[in-house]
């Protein structure tokens, strides 16, 4: 089966369809992580290559409801609309198996709620990442080994009254300024589910 990893610069995905004997590729405008098959260009220019099934990942930075503080600034400016229209651009591609990850986002209310949404923690990864995702002609993936997520709490810099802040949060990601780059990876356990249960 030919498969395109769309908006997938980690090359994980790519690699778990690869080695079940898979002719998959990844597209980015970044460089692989993995070398590997990758195409480093917009994706948009090879959607229609002929491809069997897509898995994509596209932008969740102008979607998110993460970041609702700022959509009234980027539906302004144009950016909510760009990331909306090039979502759906993927999800209106003229290819048979479709799945289309991105967090919790207001795709749900633009276009349709999303068919399954998942954690980390049902594939192995003792984390938590709400993912949403929105299926053509694939099943929901089925859990294949959940885990206690991991607590950790992180100190914080000293707010302007001298006192130091402490965030919750689940699983090993703490804050960092290469988070938001790290957090756009898919977890194995999820790729390896993918690539067994819909390869």
């Amino acid at each position: 089966m030919r498969v395109l990893v769309a908006c997938e610069f980690s090359g994980i995905v790519r690699e778990a369809f690869r080695k079940r004997g898979h002719d998959a590729w990844s597209c980015d405008l970044l460089p692989t992580e993995i070398p590997g098959n990758h195409i480093q260009d917009n994706v948009l220019a090879h959607i229609s290559d002929g491809w069997d099934m897509m898995i994509a990942h596209p932008p969740c930075t102008h979607l998110s409801v993460a970041g609702a503080r700022f959509f009234e600034a980027k539906r302004k400016d144009g950016r909510q609309q760009e990331a909306i229209e090039f979502f759906m651009t993927l999800a209106d591609a003229n290819i048979h198996k479709i799945a289309i990850e991105n967090p919790v986002c207001i795709m749900s209310s633009v276009w349709r709620k999303p068919d399954q949404c998942i954690q980390p923690w049902q594939f192995g990864e003792p984390d938590t990442k709400k993912t949403c995702l929105w299926l053509k002609n694939l099943p929901p993936l089925m859990d294949t080994l959940i885990v206690n997520p991991e607590y950790v709490i992180y100190k914080s810099k000293k707010n302007k009254c001298g006192f130091s802040r402490y965030s919750k949060n689940w699983g090993p990601m703490g804050p960092s300024n290469h988070r938001g780059h790290d957090r756009s990876k898919t977890y194995q356990g999820i790729a390896d589910a993918m690539a067994d249960q819909w390869g």
